[in-house]
């Protein structure tokens, strides 16, 4: 139907791969009517989306059943939106080519708030109603899940139902649940009613909120029998026993990540106090060698990679790393597929697992100390010392490395201008290591060090949540004192704009009655608010007066551990008790142990239904 319309406007604009599809390894199946139908939507560009591993797990997984049809849609650049719009097209999905209004779910995956607007955007893009109040019974259900469902509560009224957690096992049963309602004349809270007894399964509008006269959240209370006092995440036990895809698409165009990405574990061992991810991928799961070989092995048969990279949140904290690259290295080696191992914690970095990824191909190397000072490391429990950095940054000088990146917060709880400049002064003691070299080893080689800092966001789930966000001003402040500090040329300082993170903090921590400002913001030209060309925070500022809603109120306020928050009804495995104490031990300057080396009781692995390390 829109195909004449499709291909005028690809002659258009920018980057037409983002939208022709139909790249190697795609999965393309007839339409006959009888079938499931999914539209995957990842609310960033073609080449954001590509490079995330949850999406080409689900989508693979979900086009194995004969039943379903799974398809991709991405957010079109601003240059397609406008045609679009001009051509009166709906957004559509990228292998068929239909639109996705048609289709029996649209699922967005949540990895930033700084996409909802996105989310919003697309939406209306489709010509589906933004509120799940609106849909009609012949409108698709909206879905999401990913990292920020756990507190999707500025986008709850736009969302039918939520998944919280890990999605291999959930999105089926959700689907058989489909495939029972399909084709009957029950109305679609039936269909949610059925779903919300699954674990894993939040629906929204199944539960009231109420509000104190001081803004604060009094309580959220399930308003029929099938919600849930507490929805509980789904978790895999057992990760070699659940799907993971060998046949990756392979784009006509580069991607931020365009390599395979081989998952090892999931879950965090070190509990960094400010780390939502540590918390909510919490127990603890590894895949066995030889799994991850069988699938390595094949994914670069069905691909022609030749790059490899290992996925987990801290690479080198999988046990089995030296016999998994022992195993991996037999046959990249070989074929001269190189191997990367990001996430490399500076406490256990060694020339030996250096040599191993540089075999093939050698490129920077990238650590996070996160704090300047020993005494903050030690109150976002980093549990790394200086000197485990200068070793790190020796053995990689001395292995012929010139380019070091290192990763800092500012912003951090407890954080004096002593910790700020803290930063130029590590950043200039990894310099010098490199020019403790005797300049005959140096071999008239440069060196760059190049310092990142992102200003702290409090998020849910952490033991920081309670706690409130530098404001704007004083995050610039720091910026600058660090920015003038630094005084050597060979060390590169990169920021990230306050006025993002400043938002990103009021949507993490966000409830309801942000919905409607996203609706206004989007309404006001607000989108792709992650990218610094289309941040618009006037644009955000107006929809927050055009609604009533203080954005100050959700991020400067430092929260009693009394307080109901937005998110209590949700339970991540980690309970709030062991984050209280952890908040507190950050104000005693005390650190916690790795869960390897000594379990804290967070609750996690009792969750999990069985310990962590056995």
């Amino acid at each position: 139907m829109y195909e004449t319309i499709f291909e005028k406007i690809l002659t258009k604009v920018q980057k037409p791969a983002r939208y022709i599809g139909n790249e190697f390894n795609s999965v393309h199946k007839e339409f006959t009517g009888k079938e499931m139908t999914f539209a995957f939507c990842f609310p960033d560009v073609y080449e954001v989306g590509m490079s995330h591993l949850g999406m080409k797990i689900l989508y693979h997984m979900l086009n194995e059943r004969e039943d379903t049809i799974c398809e991709r849609v991405y957010a079109p650049w601003v240059d397609m939106e406008e045609e679009m719009r001009k051509a009166g097209m709906p957004l559509l999905s990228l292998e068929s080519h239909r639109p996705i209004k048609d289709f029996d779910m649209v699922g967005f995956t949540l990895q930033y708030e700084m996409s909802y607007t996105n989310i919003i955007n697309m939406l209306d893009l489709a010509g589906i109603p933004l509120c799940t109040k609106d849909r009609r019974l012949d409108s698709p259900f909206v879905c999401a899940g990913g990292p920020c469902a756990y507190n999707g509560e500025p986008i709850a009224d736009m969302i039918d139902f939520f998944i919280l957690g890990e999605g291999e096992e959930v999105n089926n049963e959700i689907m058989d649940a489909y495939k029972e309602w399909k084709g009957t004349s029950e109305d679609r809270n039936t269909f949610l009613e059925k779903i919300a007894e699954i674990e894993g399964v939040y629906v929204p509008s199944f539960y009231d909120v109420e509000y104190n006269e001081d803004n604060t959240v009094k309580g959220i209370t399930p308003n029929r029998p099938c919600a849930k006092a507490k929805i509980k995440k789904r978790i895999i036990k057992n990760l070699d026993d659940c799907f993971i895809p060998e046949k990756l698409i392979v784009p006509f165009m580069d991607i931020v990540h365009n390599r395979i990405m081989l998952e090892i574990f999931r879950g965090c061992i070190r509990g960094c106090r400010f780390c939502q991810a540590g918390y909510l991928y919490r127990p603890v799961r590894e895949r066995s060698v030889d799994r991850l070989t069988k699938v390595a092995e094949n994914a670069i048969k069905n691909t022609g990679y030749e790059e490899m990279s290992l996925s987990s949140l801290s690479t080198s904290d999988y046990t089995c790393l030296k016999d998994l690259t022992d195993k991996l290295l037999e046959f990249t080696e070989e074929r001269k597929i190189s191997l990367s191992l990001p996430s490399l914690r500076v406490d256990n970095f060694s020339m030996e697992l250096m040599e191993r990824t540089q075999k093939v191909k050698k490129s920077g190397l990238t650590f996070a100390p996160e704090a300047g000072t020993q005494r903050l490391r030690d109150v976002i429990n980093k549990n790394v010392l200086e000197e485990d950095l200068l070793r790190t940054a020796k053995i990689a000088f001395d292995g012929g490395y010139n380019r070091i990146k290192l990763y800092f917060m500012i912003g951090l709880p407890t954080e004096t201008d002593e910790d700020v400049l803290g930063i130029a002064h590590l950043a200039e003691k990894v310099l010098n290591v490199f020019y403790d070299i005797p300049k005959e080893e140096r071999k008239g080689r440069g060196v760059n060090i190049t310092v990142s800092t992102s200003s702290f966001v409090p998020k849910p789930f952490t033991p920081f949540q309670w706690e409130p966000q530098n404001s704007i001003e004083e995050l610039v402040r720091k910026q600058k004192m660090l920015k003038d500090a630094i005084k050597s040329r060979n060390i590169t300082y990169n920021w990230h704009q306050s006025t993002v993170s400043f938002l990103e903090a009021v949507f993490a921590k966000g409830d309801r009655r942000l919905g409607k400002v996203l609706i206004s913001a989007v309404k006001n030209g607000c989108r792709f608010d992650g990218w610094d060309e289309h941040f618009n925070y006037e644009g955000w500022m107006k929809a927050f007066e055009e609604n009533g809603v203080n954005p100050d109120f959700y991020c400067y306020r430092k929260i009693d551990h009394s307080e109901v928050l937005p998110w209590e009804h949700v339970d991540v495995g980690v309970t709030k008790n062991f984050l209280m104490k952890e908040h507190d031990k950050a104000y005693a300057e005390t650190t916690t142990p790795s869960c390897r080396d000594n379990c804290a009781g967070c609750g996690a692995a009792c969750f999990g239904g069985g310990v962590c390390f056995e």
